[in-house]
């Protein structure tokens, strides 16, 4: 239950700190005094989008703190999927800075307004004024029939497998539209594949071919340039080494004379041997060097297609080229297996739809089995709040396709008169009937939810006299096994609350204030009697509020 609400600059509130009482608690307050501004302070708790234009003061933070008691939930699950400590005593806070920056807090740990969002669902339902449209609505109405028939756990597995259901149906339809386009290229594909496997590219080859016909583009000046250095080394009449071996000799004599000479004997003579090697080596050489232009016409154009295919398939390698020809593989063979794997997907996607049915089956036999329970449950209610002959009627349709809540279309049908035809709910029910139906559907729903707070706002819109008295006596009942909070302009309803809250407005030199206080008994009494009569309070107003007062 909420025990406590803190607000601070927010709309015309500059600073309030209200404790709440369990059971059936009331607020009243003239049109505008504020009313509205507690459920949007209320709103910042549940994970609503913030506004800079709600700050008080533009130059300080708005701060929105609440106190929940959690002792009769089971809400230890949420607190360890979030990493958050748990705590009996629950403090949400959400602040609002200057420059429009939004944090919340969960018992002081810094959480996402998704969490906000998730928690606020477990401990409070705001029914706003707008939320009687909801009504009309299928959507909702099929939530009703559900929350009645106790079908969270079984929806919840359902919905997770239809999410599979759907994911899986997306994906084949991405596929079956990328094969498409794909075999539309097929013949394309097919030929540019064709072009790059008969060409046969090793992985290194243009590197080699490079290297090659840089030698074969080269043959004459290199042949003259060895000769000249075999002339020079060893034909040379007076060649290199020739008068090198001479170097060797007389170094030789006189080597043994001094370590210094025999070490440059030494040297000389290796440089000797590196000498004949390197002629050997350069003979050799140019013994294999030959003019070949066969050979290097084959090398200029297998470096030509080479050239070609990557300019074609704008690749800045032979590496590159390759890779798209892999692509161009990994293509085709999605092709050749399309069949099989599409097969596969569509066999997963029965098997899902089958599971799916059953489920939908199991949901709508529940439905059936919990709608006369509901029809009743609510036409009892609408008879102790004076229409007598209320008599509504759930209807359940198949759908042609499994929807996310199953296979169902749910529609309520309402008369508010004897024998009169059923006609769908928003074309038959007028204002106040729609605020009674709503507030019959409010306390089932909370009942079956099991939820700790209901506030609800002007729930009882349209309706006077006796048939208000009844509303309240029915917020008191729900009071006796939850918290509920009814912001209203009905004397009767408020005369049945164990707690009674006002809201006004109060200027000072500056600026307009919004303020909530606890009424004590005589206050009470002079509340309730201004509803009665209005500003100009009369003995009989305050008697009359008295009397409501002493009503059970």
């Amino acid at each position: 239950m909420l025990k406590s609400l803190s607000v601070e600059n927010y709309a015309l509130i500059e600073k309030t700190d209200v404790r709440w009482n369990n059971g059936f608690s009331v607020i009243t307050g003239e049109t505008g005094s504020g009313k509205s501004i507690l459920l949007g302070a209320l709103g910042l708790i549940q994970g609503q989008r913030a506004d800079t234009k709600a700050l008080k003061d533009p130059e300080k933070k708005c701060v929105v703190e609440a106190e929940f008691d959690l002792s009769a939930y089971d809400l230890r699950p949420f607190f360890e999927e979030n990493d958050l400590d748990y705590e009996e005593n629950c403090i949400i806070r959400r602040e609002i800075a200057p420059n429009g920056k939004s944090r919340a807090f969960i018992n002081d740990t810094p959480v996402a307004l998704i969490a906000l969002k998730d928690i606020s669902s477990h401990i409070i339902d705001i029914h706003s004024q707008h939320e009687t449209l909801l009504l009309n609505e299928d959507s909702f109405q099929l939530h009703v029939l559900d929350a009645f028939s106790n079908l969270k756990e079984r929806l919840s597995a359902y919905t997770t497998l239809y999410g599979e259901y759907a994911a899986q149906k997306r994906r084949l339809k991405e596929l079956r539209t990328a094969l498409a386009e794909r075999n539309a290229n097929r013949d394309y594909i097919e030929f540019q594949l064709k072009q790059l496997q008969d060409a046969a590219f090793a992985e290194n080859e243009q590197a080699e071919l490079e290297e090659e016909i840089n030698v074969l583009s080269h043959t004459s000046e290199m042949k003259d340039a060895l000769s000249k250095a075999t002339w020079l080394l060893s034909d040379k009449e007076e060649n290199i080494c020739g008068s090198l071996k001479e170097v060797t000799s007389a170094l030789s004599s006189i080597a043994q004379f001094s370590d210094s000479f025999a070490e440059m004997q030494r040297r000389a003579d290796s440089c000797l041997i590196e000498l004949k090697d390197l002629s050997r080596e350069i003979e050799q050489k140019l013994a294999d060097v030959n003019v070949d232009p066969q050979r290097l016409e084959q090398v200029s154009q297998r470096l030509d297609l080479i050239y070609t295919l990557e300019k074609k398939h704008h690749a800045g390698s032979l590496a590159e080229l390759l890779q798209t020809q892999a692509s161009f593989e990994q293509q085709m063979e999605e092709m050749d297996n399309s069949e099989e794997k599409t097969s596969l997907m569509e066999q997963e996607i029965a098997q899902l739809e089958k599971q799916l049915e059953e489920m939908a089956k199991s949901i709508t036999q529940k439905r059936q089995e919990n709608k006369p329970a509901l029809e009743q449950s609510v036409e009892d209610i609408l008879h102790s709040l004076g229409m007598p002959n209320a008599k509504l009627e759930v209807r359940i349709e198949p759908l042609a396709q499994l929807e996310t809540t199953g296979k169902d279309a749910v529609r309520f049908f309402f008369s508010a008169n004897k024998n009169a035809p059923l006609q769908p709910i928003a074309n038959v029910a007028s204002g106040g009937e729609l605020s009674r139906i709503m507030l019959a559907l409010k306390s089932i729903l909370c009942r079956t939810e099991e939820l700790p707070t209901v506030i609800l706002d002007e729930i009882d819109t349209g309706v006077s006299g006796e048939v208000a008295d009844k509303m309240g006596a029915l917020m008191q009942a729900m009071g006796e096994k939850m918290q509920v909070i009814s912001i209203t302009h009905l004397p009767q309803i408020a005369s049945k609350g164990a707690t009674h809250y006002k809201v006004y407005k109060e200027d000072d030199e500056t600026t307009t204030h919004s303020r909530i206080k606890l009424l004590n008994d005589a206050e009470r009494v002079t509340e309730i009697a201004q509803m009665l009569s209005g500003s100009a309070l009369s003995e009989a107003a305050v008697q009359n509020a008295k009397e409501l007062l002493k009503r059970p």
